[in-house]
């Protein structure tokens, strides 16, 4: 059986992603950090704490449950930290923790990317839905 080779621009990730419990490790931890709102409020509180309000502005259109949902699960996956100060009412803020800032690089890294190829992913969707991209016939 041939080795197999990574396709030019991309690399090789060691291990086996098709083993079942890699490919649900990945897949449990990609459908956290991978959501609109997890990427957003990440990428927020790269700029340092912030409080709830101070995010939810911050992130526009995100409603208040929204927001409660997201941040919860990323306290619970230990990417923030919530610290309640006993003031009336009490003060809420939320930080990324050390794991929380080492998501940083990848979030942003895929922003940018992201933003550099919207415009081409946009051609591509028009050439598609205009009958670009027809099935190939079989030989």
């Amino acid at each position: 059986m041939p080795k197999k080779r990574a396709q030019e621009g991309t690399s090789v990730i060691p291990g086996n992603l098709h083993a079942p419990e890699d490919c649900r490790a990945i897949s449990e931890v990609l459908s956290r950090i991978g959501d609109k709102w997890t990427v957003l409020v990440v990428s927020t509180l790269g700029d340092g704490p912030k409080r709830f309000n101070g995010l939810r502005h911050a992130l526009g259109s995100i409603s208040q449950r929204m927001l409660t949902l997201t941040l919860r699960a990323l306290e619970r996956d230990g990417l923030v930290t919530r610290t309640v100060f006993p003031t009336i009412p009490p003060s809420v803020v939320y930080e990324l923790t050390r794991l929380g800032r080492s998501l940083l690089e990848p979030v942003n890294a895929l922003g940018l990317w992201a933003r550099k190829n919207r415009s081409a992913i946009q051609q591509a969707r028009r050439r598609f839905d205009n009958g670009g991209n027809k099935p190939r016939q079989e030989a």
